[in-house]
């Protein structure tokens, strides 16, 4: 039996009125197209949305081929009633939070990507969350979303075009040994995502990938943590569009 949703959000109804839209068209849309046509600059929030859609049974995908995604034809009617409803089936803020995405965070070696930088998204950019689904003791403010880019964290399941959800920090001492963090290092101005560990001179950031070394900074280098993950949202995988 399909489990249905409590609601959908405006973003939901959004990307069901344009596969609706392509329903006349003969073909299904891009993932890319249906970000460009409903304000989603990032493919893997697209993917996030469309994993929900097709969880709750409004849609069905091939993940064989890019263009593999459409309503499910005993769903066409009520989706039809949807759109025509619009806002007024909009998800309540009780249920979800929206999570802005605030731009990209390396998981490889650091490279030139300033904590200042983080506006590769439009201000709009964000995921929807059930609040069920994060730690009891997050708030919604202190919350923001990166998406990661590569892959020196596979080994705890973090993989490039993953979006991490991560709470902010007021100071470095709120992060403890083994707890994977966004890093800023500001004499280099370059961000990592990686394990911490305070060490007895240095700080280690570990990467979750055996065939790459840790990063060490020394203590007297300026160092700033940025946040520390609370979700993985998983990217699915697809061919190229």
């Amino acid at each position: 039996m399909v489990r249905k949703s409590k609601g959908l959000s405006e973003r939901h109804i959004k990307i069901l009125g344009y596969l609706d839209f392509h329903q006349d068209k003969g073909y299904p849309p891009s993932i890319r197209e249906i970000g460009e046509q409903t304000g989603i600059t990032s493919t893997s929030v697209v993917n996030y949305y469309l994993e929900q859609l097709e969880k709750w049974g409004f849609i069905e995908r091939d993940r064989r081929i890019s263009r593999g995604v459409r309503i499910m034809p005993d769903r066409l009617d009520e989706v039809s009633q949807l759109i025509g409803k619009g806002a007024r089936v909009v998800q309540s803020v009780v249920d979800l939070l929206k999570i802005p995405v605030v731009g990209r965070i390396v998981a490889s070696a650091p490279v030139p990507v300033p904590a200042s930088d983080f506006s590769y998204y439009g201000s709009e950019d964000s995921v929807e969350i059930a609040r069920s689904l994060l730690p009891v003791k997050s708030k919604s403010e202190d919350l923001f979303a990166l998406e990661v880019q590569g892959d020196s964290m596979i080994d705890a399941m973090v993989n490039d075009g993953d979006i991490v959800v991560m709470r902010k920090v007021s100071s470095n001492a709120e992060a403890k040994n083994g707890e994977m963090v966004a890093v800023w290092l500001p004499e280099r101005d370059e961000t990592t995502l990686k394990y911490f560990y305070k060490e007895a001179n240095r700080y280690r950031l570990q990467p979750a990938n055996p065939t790459m070394s840790p990063i060490y900074v020394d203590k007297r280098e300026k160092l700033e943590i940025k946040g520390k993950v609370v979700m993985v949202i998983r990217r699915i995988a697809t061919t190229a569009m």
